[in-house]
């Protein structure tokens, strides 16, 4: 149990932390805007995203608050 847990933080906290370096990323989908014939018209969408830093810090926060319960829990 403790090691599901120590891996979560660490998870969580890798998260976190990504967040944190790269807090804007950018998505881009392609749509079909038209079918004629053999003819295809298609277009594309890109969509930015934005990471709260508060977010990415409070992940962190809590995977290394989980790591330390599951190292504690362990000892």
């Amino acid at each position: 149990m403790s090691r599901s847990i120590l891996f979560g933080g660490a998870l969580l906290a890798l998260l976190g932390l990504f967040g944190l370096a790269v807090p804007l990323f950018t998505t881009e989908q392609s749509k079909e805007v038209a079918h004629v014939g053999d003819l295809k018209l298609q277009t594309t969408q890109t969509t930015a995203y934005a990471v709260p830093t508060l977010v990415s810090g409070g992940a962190v926060v809590l995977g290394i608050a989980l790591i330390g319960a599951a190292l504690y829990r362990r000892a």
